[in-house]
């Protein structure tokens, strides 16, 4: 009896044993296995983190790009303003051009009245009309024409050949340009300025098709939950990243502001 009782129980543990197992393995089973990948609980959080990178990078490519459209507003000005003050010293240059030319036709005049007295033998009024000469060539003629003149009278003196003397002061390399010079400063300055401007324009477009693209990226990122696919949810998350990327990428080439400094806008 000892026997068959002690069998008895050794049979009646491994049936419990058994069931223990299949009750584990059961267990086992209505258990979720965890999957491998982007969960939806992920993809929530990475969809969280890249619209706040977005929204960042938004406002950065907005402020950098109205500093472009300032910049460009105060080059046109100041391309405007020089080219006005450049047209304003052209005419004055051609109206003192003008001037001088008259005073020279003037001054010929009188030569030719000193060489006909000292023809006839009247040195004193020879000596009279150089002396108006003198005085008119300092009153009613600019500098520039004064200088020429000097120019003219120091080549002339070393020449003996006439026909490679030079007659006018207006001959003289050079001289007529000057009466341009201050003008055609202004002019090239405000042409510079202009080009800035131009490129200011330029830069500040590259953001703003920055900011579109960013606005894309937003709109997809926004998108992500309605689709109820994970697959689906996946490829359009990964379609915005890539956007964001580039776009970011692309923003880099650009170049900044001219003399942007972000640490002027903490210190004042």
């Amino acid at each position: 009896m000892s026997n068959e009782t002690k069998i008895t129980e050794t049979e009646t543990t491994d049936e419990t044993k058994a069931k223990e197992t299949e009750n584990t393995e059961k267990t086992d089973e209505k258990k979720p296995k965890k999957k491998k990948g982007l969960s939806p609980e992920k993809i929530e959080i990475v969809v969280a983190v890249f619209l706040g990178i977005t929204a960042l990078l938004t406002a950065w490519a907005t402020w950098i790009g109205s500093l472009h459209g300032g910049n460009q507003s105060t080059n046109y000005t100041k391309s405007n303003n020089l080219a006005a003050e450049g047209n304003s010293e052209y005419n004055a240059g051609m109206q003192r051009y003008l001037s001088d030319l008259m005073a020279w036709n003037t001054i010929m005049d009188y030569t030719f009245q000193e060489e006909i007295a000292r023809t006839n033998g009247n040195e004193v009024e020879a000596q009279l009309i150089d002396a108006k000469i003198d005085t008119y060539l300092n009153s009613n003629c600019s500098e520039i024409l004064i200088n020429a003149a000097k120019e003219m009278n120091e080549y002339n003196a070393g020449v003996t050949d006439q026909s490679q003397r030079i007659n006018s002061p207006f001959e003289v390399n050079g001289v007529q340009e000057k009466y341009f010079e201050k003008a055609n400063e202004l002019i090239s300055e405000s042409e510079e300025i202009l080009k800035e401007g131009q490129s200011d324009n330029a830069k500040g477009d590259a953001y703003n098709l920055v900011n579109v693209i960013y606005s894309v990226v937003l709109f997809l990122l926004g998108i992500v939950g309605i689709f109820k696919s994970l697959p689906n949810r996946t490829v359009v998350l990964a379609i915005a990243v890539v956007g964001l990327v580039l776009a970011t990428i692309y923003m880099c080439t650009i170049p900044l502001p001219t003399g942007f400094d972000i640490t002027s806008f903490f210190s004042r």
